[in-house]
């Protein structure tokens, strides 16, 4: 059967890649979380797959797709491109398979995954940065893969690999002590989201299957909307697990059919999802595992009273990363704004800031001189750290009274990344 035309996960080739997986892997647990279920007014159950042994559900898909490879094949060894998640888990199967792997990841991938690829690999795999994204990556890995006669095994626009990821969906079926009302699915590419739905559209239709993409790089979403696969011009690359600039063919055609709505997610918001997480039931997670829970306040009034899933992708997140995350939250919150302020040509205009404009609970948390010669005259870089959003408009209130001039740099996206970023 031509795969663009009408390829479809078949229940029975899902439960073969279940059974497959059973050679690796045991199934991750379905857990209630009690803080999101009380916030929420429903039951708020989280399927663990950060939990897995390579920290991602991407394992199930590449291993099924790897085992299903003839001996001819294993003998001349496979080729893949990740941001990380999927390189683990063709790193993992090489390993446990005994063939040789070469992996391609770009260079922006943080240095934890590719430790963790070349641990999970051993001596069995060889790791290759290239490109600034996915998709540069991948095209160098598929031109590779054609100079060396070696397999290629694609991250998620592929039957087998579709077909163990629908395994997640499976393991929540199995699971789940009572009927699943919504289950909440990131989305990358759509491997996860098209093999889940797909599962769900046939064993449990009542269902609502929604899917969850970044803001900064949603194309999905926009896929859906135009009616074909569309490559974005650029991306944000933050929510490194799910930053794909073109969602597959295959998962495309599926995931129309399988979800009932796709949500899309400030980078901001994720990151507030991930402290959250931290601080109050101490799950750590990577951006694009933080996606599906973070989709819940868009859906706070349906899920009232119901029986919620949400697929945590992965876990695989680097400690040099959260102070980004931590600013990333602030200013998606309204609780960091950053001024270029030029003070009154007058002595104690400084002390004036501190005493008169400044709230009793703001906190200057950045201060910079732009020009360090003459400096008591120059502009000064300062960024201000609230307590409650709702005292942003006092602060610039008191700034105009004294006489203060200023330029806001939050909502000046180009200045703000020139002197921030």
């Amino acid at each position: 059967m031509s795969q663009e035309k009408g390829y479809f996960p078949a229940l029975n080739d899902v439960m073969s890649a279940e059974h497959t997986l059973r050679e690796i892997l045991s199934p991750t647990p379905l857990m209630e979380n009690r803080n999101l279920s009380q916030k929420y007014g429903a039951e708020i159950m989280l399927k663990r797959e950060d939990l897995q042994v390579v920290r991602s559900y991407k394992i199930r898909g590449a291993y099924n797709k790897i085992r299903s490879l003839s001996e001819e094949q294993m003998e001349r060894g496979i080729v893949c491109a990740s941001a990380g998640n999927h390189a683990q888990g063709v790193a993992l199967s090489c390993n446990k398979l005994g063939i040789r792997g070469t992996i391609y990841m770009p260079v922006t991938t943080p240095k934890q995954k590719i430790n963790q690829v070349k641990m999970f690999g051993g001596e069995n795999i060889e790791v290759v940065l290239e490109g600034d994204t996915f998709d540069q990556a991948n095209a160098a890995a598929e031109k590779a893969c054609a100079e060396k006669g070696m397999t290629f095994i694609p991250p998620f626009n592929d039957e087998k690999v579709i077909e163990g990821q629908g395994t997640v969906g499976l393991e929540i079926l199995q699971q789940s002590p009572a009927a699943i009302d919504y289950i909440f699915v990131p989305i990358g590419g759509g491997g996860l989201a098209s093999g889940v739905g797909a599962v769900y559209k046939q064993m449990s239709p009542n269902t609502k299957v929604i899917g969850v993409e970044p803001a900064g790089a949603a194309c999905m979403r926009i896929a859906i909307e135009r009616g074909e696969v569309t490559s974005l011009p650029s991306i944000d690359k933050f929510v490194d697990g799910a930053a794909v600039q073109r969602a597959g063919d295959k998962t495309f055609a599926i995931c129309r059919e399988v979800l009932d709505d796709i949500v899309v997610v400030p980078e901001g918001k994720v990151c507030t999802t991930i402290l959250n997480l931290y601080n109050f039931d101490a799950i750590v997670v990577e951006p694009a595992g933080a996606l599906s829970i973070s989709a819940l306040d868009y859906y706070k009034d349906q899920i009232k009273g119901k029986n919620v899933v949400c697929v945590v992708s992965g876990s695989n997140n680097d400690i040099v990363r959260m102070e980004d995350i931590k600013e990333r939250s602030l200013l998606y919150e309204g609780l960091k704004h950053y001024f270029v302020v030029k003070f009154p040509q007058r002595a104690g205009a400084l002390q004036n800031f501190v005493t008169n404009v400044l709230g009793p609970h703001d906190d200057i948390t950045y201060f910079e001189y732009k020009k360090k010669t003459n400096r008591e005259k120059g502009p000064v870089l300062i960024g201000i750290e609230l307590q409650n959003p709702d005292d942003f408009e006092g602060l610039t209130q008191r700034m105009v009274e004294n006489s203060i001039e200023y330029e806001y740099l939050n909502d000046n996206p180009n200045l703000f990344e020139f002197l921030i970023g």
